[in-house]
């Protein structure tokens, strides 16, 4: 038996500081705010080399503060990509504005740069907000914040699932105008429930952010906005702050799991999606390719009698979800997403995972292909 995901192989004496930290600071109510938030967005800072990072309450959050703080709102139309979680989607529209659906490239699974580009010359959206998926993101990502900046677009990175990818020797934040993550306890660098961040180097962006985040709040019974209460309650930052000292040690057996994948399945007939060249992943998901439906029927079956976890990151495209004619004006490229959705099969891929339960998924495996 082997889980999907297992989030309970911590290291060697985690637990115990996790609850000796929660009874100290239950002890002393430190519950919002304070010592364990300001070392989280310094450490923040360090790993994604941003200068502003502002702590918040979940990554959806994250998107919407974002939005907010670029002034997204009613009548704006946003860029998002065709295959990505739903909250992308649902950001753009809890600010007010429209999302346009633009496809993505079955190369790395990011947004179709092609179509991109034309989305921006028939649409002039005011933002654009793309996701890098799968634990890296995509190739044209230098050609993406250029043609936002040529054309006035206004670029939003989902890094949900990329923090600790570096592109170029660099994080993948660096560059970014504004960007953000979401600490579910699923992700690589997990919290203990939810959780968020946005980060930027721009310092009046960072600012109106923090603000919108803690009630439009100016001082203490000030309001310069009407903002919402999205505050990181003290505790998810003490997790992480404990998890951080781990970060390294879990990306690296994350990867060398999905390396371990790569190097014992070999088959046309089922290939992993490979992040492009100048990145390095961060081991959040492999991404096996099955465009047969009945061999990825068979995979599945067999992977269901040997009690093997498995999943598809994601099923469904946003432009075929039941409510989005309601709220999308237009999409643009073809129906790549479509097609990737169908063919997704992820594998069980967490820290720590043991040779025999790898050595198991790959012999199941092996055996169908």
């Amino acid at each position: 038996m082997v889980p999907f995901i297992d989030l309970t192989r911590y290291e060697p004496g985690f637990l115990e500081k996790w609850y000796d930290t929660v009874s100290k600071m239950s002890a002393s109510a430190q519950f919002i705010g304070g010592n364990q938030i300001e070392s989280l967005e310094y450490k923040l800072k360090k790993i994604c080399n941003v200068t502003q990072v502002i702590s918040c309450a979940n990554g959806t959050d994250a998107i919407q503060l974002a939005l907010r703080a670029i002034g997204v709102g009613s009548g704006d139309e946003v860029i998002v990509p065709d295959l990505t979680f739903w909250a992308t989607f649902e950001a753009v529209v809890n600010v007010g504005a429209s999302p346009i659906t633009v496809d993505i490239s079955l190369s790395d699974g990011g947004i179709d740069f092609e179509a991109f580009k034309q989305a921006i010359k028939i649409r002039k959206p005011k933002a654009a907000l793309i996701a890098h998926l799968y634990g890296w993101g995509t190739g044209y990502l230098d050609e993406i914040r250029q043609t936002c900046e040529e054309n006035g677009v206004l670029l939003v990175e989902d890094g949900a699932q990329c923090l600790g990818v570096t592109w170029k020797n660099e994080s993948i934040f660096s560059d970014a105008f504004i960007a953000t993550t979401s600490f579910y306890p699923a992700k690589v660098f997990g919290a203990a429930g939810d959780a968020g961040a946005v980060f930027t180097s721009n310092t009046e962006l960072a600012e109106k952010v923090r603000s919108l985040s803690n009630h439009g709040r100016s001082s203490h019974y000030g309001y310069q906005d009407v903002g919402w209460n999205s505050r990181m309650d003290s505790l998810q930052a003490a997790f992480l702050n404990l998890s951080y000292q781990h970060l390294r040690s879990r990306i690296k057996s994350r990867k060398q799991n999905s390396d371990y994948y790569r190097t014992h399945i070999e088959s046309t007939d089922a290939p992993f999606m490979s992040f492009p060249d100048g990145y390095e992943e961060n081991g959040y998901c492999n991404v096996m390719v099955v465009n047969d439906q009945n061999l990825k029927s068979d995979l599945e079956s067999a992977l269901q009698n040997a009690e093997i976890g498995f999943g598809n990151i994601y099923p469904s495209t946003l432009s075929e979800q039941a409510c989005t004619p309601r709220y999308s004006q237009d999409h643009f490229g073809g129906r790549n997403a479509s097609k990737l959705s169908q063919s997704v099969l992820n594998l069980p891929l967490f820290p720590y995972m043991t040779e025999a339960e790898l050595g198991e998924v790959v012999l199941v495996v092996n055996s169908v292909l």
